[in-house]
């Protein structure tokens, strides 16, 4: 009979699994927040999902109590933990290396517990008064109640499973005595539980629900069945010991599962956005004033969501010079150090990140995380974000080529460090929900470098409209760049090339740590009087900028979009860039512009001089240019990244399903 029994547990645990699984979406779907309140409750009792859930769980409970008349109790209940694993499975959360740890200890201790208790002898004595396992489940229910915050759910649950355990105790002691008023107490214990458990599916993961109810629940009532009616093991003391710990074992699993399977849902708070759209947090190790396209990027997209209806928020490092506030969208800074390659430029360390991220979401409780960087800021928001179940996106900007630039390394040290600086990227990215990078190339530089899931393609985008307008070009002939002045941007091959070609100048935007070396250059090379330095410029100067040069000029060899190359297409620029990873996306030889060989600087004088012969090639070319950016015009961008959220986004889709309901 007790094949039979263990038989019948087990596929109890499969049903209480899909039950569970039904009953929490349900849950989470007429009630997004932390509580069950009344009014939700009645629109979950009506949904489709908690009706199969309650049908499947019914069936589960028929099973058991099959179960429990037909073996001890220690040996049916502890089977329950298979549906913690079904659970866990299902979920997706077997994915997460510690989850997959926790979740083999919990079964672990379980298991061995039910070993154990499988091969001893049980004598059932006589059933006792009942009525202090009622009073014990009063305060269970009680002191779970009481609980706050982030183990809300993990108190919720465990009274739920102590409240089952005692039920459990007492059902088996109503059956022994044929006793219709014990089994009313069991009874009333068990739907306690029941409604516990449904403020526990409100208030957190499923998994932490289940593994604390199928660990939990037999534990209690292994106690109760020696409290209550004396049913007890014959075991040595070594074996009760070994009984003892695999508990232990299993008890702290649940514990720490708890912290490690994040919840997929989104719980309001009071400061939870009354406007239409979403709350996002934009994570940025790099934002304005800072100068780079990282920082252009980020501050473009907190400014373009925002004036969609969007609650913006951004986490960044406190910046050198502090800027005026944004009207528009809410920055939070990170306590910042200086870097010793850049005096106006700095970083957050890890420990700093990590004590701003974790308050900051616990008082905004975003819709969604998106992160521009693996780095400090970055990683600690996706950590914090997956310890509290919120949902992430994460846009790639990372070549580490554009880091080592500053560096002067021999050639087997920065390869190696390149391969580290890819795996560290890797691991931080790979739990992120969603990773996006600008360009295809992008897209297979990081599969390339092991990034498990394929990253989603989504432009950078500018404001196009921003930089269309009549050319307005200088006397002679004006080869522009625009950018940082580092290593990786290979500006001397813009001064080599033009330096054998009279009437050609060049005009170099922005500054950076090869500035001097480039002043430098151009003076050795007699054009000092052809290359204008102008630093950076505020933003309206650069639009006139564009306007009054003919060609732009990218010899840059780490590219992952190049923002300054799609503003150079978008003000009718033809361009001269480098054959190099993202590059080719933007110029198409002999229709945009020219590519060259990355370092061939024959080859740029040649497209360079090509140009300025040709004036009539240089027109159709910018209007080649124009036409061809306008598919990354920021508002399409802006577009990708809001369905993105709503696909990550489960507060979306409660609030969504919610609405149906009413």
């Amino acid at each position: 009979m007790t094949v039979v029994a263990i038989a019948c547990a087990a596929v109890a645990a499969f049903l209480f699994s899909r039950s569970v699984g039904l009953q929490h979406d349900a849950v989470r779907a007429a009630g997004p927040g932390r509580r069950l309140e009344a009014g939700a409750l009645g629109r979950v009792v009506r949904s489709r999902a908690w009706l199969g859930g309650t049908a499947l769980g019914l069936a589960a409970s028929g099973l058991h109590l099959v179960a429990l008349s037909l073996a001890p109790l220690a040996i049916v209940q502890p089977i329950g933990v298979l549906s913690l694993v079904l659970t866990v499975v299902r979920r997706g959360d077997a994915a997460v290396p510690r989850v997959r740890l926790v979740v083999g200890a919990v079964c672990a201790g379980i298991g061995g517990f039910v070993v154990l208790s499988a091969g001893a002898g049980w004598a059932t004595g006589t059933t006792v008064d009942v009525w202090p396992g009622v009073l014990a489940g009063a305060v269970a229910a009680v002191a779970g109640l009481c609980c706050r915050g982030r183990y809300r759910c993990l108190g919720l649950s465990t009274a739920a499973a102590v409240l089952f355990g005692l039920g459990s105790a007492v059902m088996r002691a109503a059956f022994l005595e044929l006793s219709p008023g014990v089994a009313a107490q069991g009874l009333v214990l068990l739907v306690a539980g029941g409604w516990l458990l449904h403020q526990a599916y409100a208030a957190g993961p499923a998994a932490v629900v289940v593994g604390a109810t199928t660990v939990l629940d037999p534990l209690t009532a292994v106690v109760a069945a020696l409290a209550l009616y004396g049913e007890s093991p014959h075991v040595p003391p070594a074996i009760a010991a070994a009984q003892a710990g695999l508990a232990l074992l299993a008890v702290t699993g649940v514990l720490v599962l708890a912290r490690s399977v994040p919840d997929r849902s989104h719980h309001p708070t009071s400061e939870e956005p009354t406007m239409p759209g979403q709350r996002i947090l934009i994570g940025a190790d790099t934002f304005p004033p800072d100068v780079n396209g990282a920082s252009f990027f980020a501050g473009r997209l907190a400014e373009g969501l925002a004036a969609r209806g969007h609650d913006v928020h951004v986490l960044c490092p406190r910046p050198h010079t502090p800027s005026a506030p944004s009207a528009a969208y809410t920055v939070h800074h990170a306590r910042s150090v200086r870097t010793p390659f850049h005096p106006a430029f700095r970083i957050s360390t890890p420990g700093r990140a990590r004590e701003a991220a974790g308050p900051l979401l616990d008082r905004l409780c975003p819709d969604v995380v998106h992160v521009q960087s693996h780095f400090a800021v970055g990683r600690a928001l996706l950590a914090a974000a997956r310890e509290r179940g919120i949902r992430t996106v994460a846009t790639n900007h990372f070549m580490p080529e554009n880091l080592l630039g500053y560096a002067t390394l021999p050639g087997f040290v920065s390869r190696a460090l390149i391969r580290l600086a890819w795996r560290d990227f890797v691991r931080i990215y790979r739990t992120a929900d969603v990773v996006t990078t600008p360009t295809p190339r992008a897209a297979e530089l990081l599969d390339g470098h092991g990034l498990p899931n394929p990253a989603l393609v989504v432009s950078n985008g500018i404001n196009v409209a921003h930089y269309a307008g009549p050319a307005e070009p200088s006397e002679g002939f004006a080869a522009l760049f625009v950018g940082r002045l580092d290593a990786e941007k290979n500006i001397d091959e813009l001064l080599r090339a033009i330096a054998p070609l009279p009437g050609v100048r060049a005009e170099i935007v922005g500054d950076g740590t090869c500035r001097d070396d480039l002043v430098a250059l151009a003076g050795r090379l007699g054009i000092a009087d052809r290359v204008r330095f102008h630093g950076f410029v505020p933003d309206g100067e650069l639009v006139r900028i564009y306007r009054s040069c003919h060609v732009f000029c990218m010899p840059g060899t780490a590219e992952l979009q190049s923002l300054a190359t799609m503003e150079a297409m978008a003000a009718g620029l033809p361009v001269v860039a480098a054959d190099a990873v993202a590059l080719p996306h933007l110029v198409e030889p002999g229709r945009n512009g020219f590519l060259y060989p990355p370092g061939d600087v024959g080859a740029l004088r040649t497209a360079i001089a090509r140009l300025a012969a040709g004036p009539d090639q240089r027109a159709a070319m910018g209007e080649a240019g124009r036409a061809a950016i306008a598919r990354h015009d920021i508002a399409t961008t802006l577009d990708r990244f809001e369905e993105l959220y709503g696909l990550v986004s489960p507060a979306v889709a409660v609030r969504r399903v919610s609405r149906t309901f009413r």
